[in-house]
């Protein structure tokens, strides 16, 4: 049961943006070699699967909420370490999309983990977490640099 006290249906309409990172790290090895998968560029793929996460996030998260989303960003690039995601989405309404974009995020990484496993076992997932979000009543929120020398 929801607590009486819970507004989420009570809030104004409001424009709401998130934005969520992953990392995928991998050996020097497979970074190398990612461009040339068979399977076809894991990037791009990773991209499509993620915009798709995005959009089906109530189906996959129990209790989440269908919203219709006016933007769904997912960027998946080359990093010294491995592939780093991020997935920025945007809606207008009552309640935020920052499990839309972690879902992105999620999916989008594990798509690059999917496409690259052939080549090494050893790919970790990591850092997947809300970068930022702003709208709404608890407002804008940044989460904290890690530490220089890591990927964001």
């Amino acid at each position: 049961m929801l607590d009486p006290g819970w507004s989420g249906d009570c809030e104004p309409e409001t424009v709401r943006q998130s934005v969520a990172g992953a990392l995928v790290k991998m050996s020097a090895r497979t970074l190398r070699a990612i461009k040339r998968n068979p399977k076809g560029d894991p990037l791009e793929i990773a991209r499509i699967a993620g915009i798709a996460a995005a959009k089906r996030a109530a189906e996959l998260i129990p209790l989440c909420h269908p919203l219709l989303l006016s933007h769904i960003e997912v960027d998946a690039r080359l990093c010294k370490n491995g592939v780093e995601i991020t997935a920025k989405v945007r809606s207008t309404g009552r309640t935020g999309v920052e499990m839309e974009s972690l879902t992105a995020a999620a999916i989008a990484a594990l798509t690059i983990y999917d496409m690259c496993k052939a080549l090494d076992r050893g790919i970790e997932i990591t850092r997947l977490r809300l970068l930022e979000k702003s709208g709404g009543k608890s407002g804008t929120y940044r989460a904290p640099r890690l530490r220089a020398g890591r990927a964001r």
